[in-house]
């Protein structure tokens, strides 16, 4: 059985088709990529129960992933990640059926691991030995330690004022690193500049068509895991976008399929007040987004003024009857306190959006009650040490703790 059914690239504006087997970056009108699937030879090859034997990785929807031979793949155990029933914050929001996708769990800490793992797995196979990224943190230390994995070599360039430890990931695996005294979007004009002079693979957001591909998988998993049927709802959080995009792309390829049937789950783009274009856009009824000025928020890896793929982030919420919404970073950190303290679970402050725009869509009656609601938590909070702000009291060696 053929390990992928990749068929072509195509380009989501003007249609212009490009070939799987050659490096492309975006499109000659400067359009993001997406990439083209044999679906009639998948549905002869594939049904949903000959998934139940395969390991619990993404890479078992391989079929539906654009690396041709299996010798090219570069992984680290990544996908199939749990899906959590949140009873005790669902019960205090009043959502009984509210679930977390939790991504914390991913190598290297976030689910960015999942556009690194097919991405690098793809240049590899397209003969490319050197990229370089713009990055707010998490995607640059994934694709950084992939490329390592894979005999890559790598130049990442994020703001001074990402998060340590992702600093930390990139430098320990080899990568060039450096640091920008400003935003993403400061580091994306470095990146083309070096690009440009160098020759070298742009591994940009949505500057490479095979990042959507990894994220699409978390779209794919909450499919199998809900027994091949869909939730209502799926809040996303939304800086470049990608997640959204692929999950969505990810339930038109299984309704092609015929592996899920029915009305797609709304999709919920969720973004901080400091930095929300998309909500903005969305708001206006607009087809794309515009440059969000002097933008800041806690929650850095949604911290991005304007994203390539806004049009498509945009698309896929008008098609499912979504919503966008933003959250502002006070409400972000207290529903982080409470998703600890109710569950266990110490999420990323963009997976804490998640949760404070699901409590808000409720109070409002845009979530029903008895719907069931799915909370993307993107990152460990682990990895933002900095968000947490806590006085501990110090004991002395004789002290005792009386009650």
């Amino acid at each position: 059985m053929k390990h992928s059914f990749v068929s072509h690239l195509f380009c989501p504006k003007c249609d212009t088709q490009y070939t799987a087997e050659d490096k492309h970056q975006l499109c000659s009108c400067g359009s993001p990529l997406l990439v083209a699937y044999d679906m009639e030879g998948i549905s002869k090859s594939l049904t949903p129960a000959m998934l139940r034997d395969r390991e619990p990785s993404l890479w078992r929807y391989r079929e539906l992933l654009p690396v041709i031979q299996p010798e090219h793949v570069v992984t680290l155990g990544e996908g199939f990640t749990p899906l959590l029933p949140m009873r005790s914050i669902g019960a205090d929001m009043q959502i009984p059926g509210l679930l977390m996708k939790d991504e914390g769990l991913l190598p290297t800490g976030s689910f960015k691991a999942r556009g690194a793992a097919v991405g690098i797995s793809k240049a590899k196979e397209l003969g490319v030995t050197e990229l370089a990224m713009p990055t707010n943190g998490n995607a640059g230390a994934a694709w950084a330690l992939y490329a390592a994995r894979a005999k890559m070599k790598s130049t990442i360039i994020m703001p001074v004022d990402a998060p340590l430890i992702t600093r930390n990931e990139c430098a320990i695996s080899g990568s060039n690193l450096y640091l920008v005294n400003g935003l993403i979007s400061d580091a994306g004009r470095i990146v083309a500049d070096l690009v440009k002079s160098y020759s070298l693979y742009d591994a940009s957001t949505l500057k490479e068509p095979y990042r959507i591909e990894g994220k699409k998988t978390m779209g794919l998993e909450i499919a199998e895991q809900l027994g091949w049927k869909l939730p209502d709802v799926i809040l996303y959080p939304t800086g470049g976008g990608v997640g959204l995009i692929g999950i969505y792309k990810a339930l038109q390829e299984l309704q092609t399929l015929g592996w899920v049937q029915g009305k797609l789950p709304r999709l919920v783009s969720v973004q901080a007040e400091g930095c929300a274009p998309i909500v903005k856009a969305w708001e206006n009824q607009a087809k794309a987004s515009e440059f969000w000025q002097e933008s800041k928020t806690v929650a850095f890896g949604i911290n991005v003024p304007k994203a390539l793929g806004d049009f498509l982030v945009l698309e896929a919420i008008y098609a499912t009857g979504g919503c966008a919404i933003s959250i502002h970073d006070e409400e972000l950190l207290k529903e982080q306190q409470r998703i600890a303290e109710l569950e266990g679970a110490f999420v990323c402050p963009e997976g804490a959006a998640t949760f404070a725009a699901a409590r808000k869509l409720k109070q409002t009656g845009w979530i029903a009650e008895d719907e069931c609601v799915i909370a993307l938590n993107t990152g460990a909070g682990i990895k933002y040490p900095d968000t947490v702000n806590v006085q501990v009291p110090v004991l002395q060696p004789e002290e005792r703790i009386t009650r």
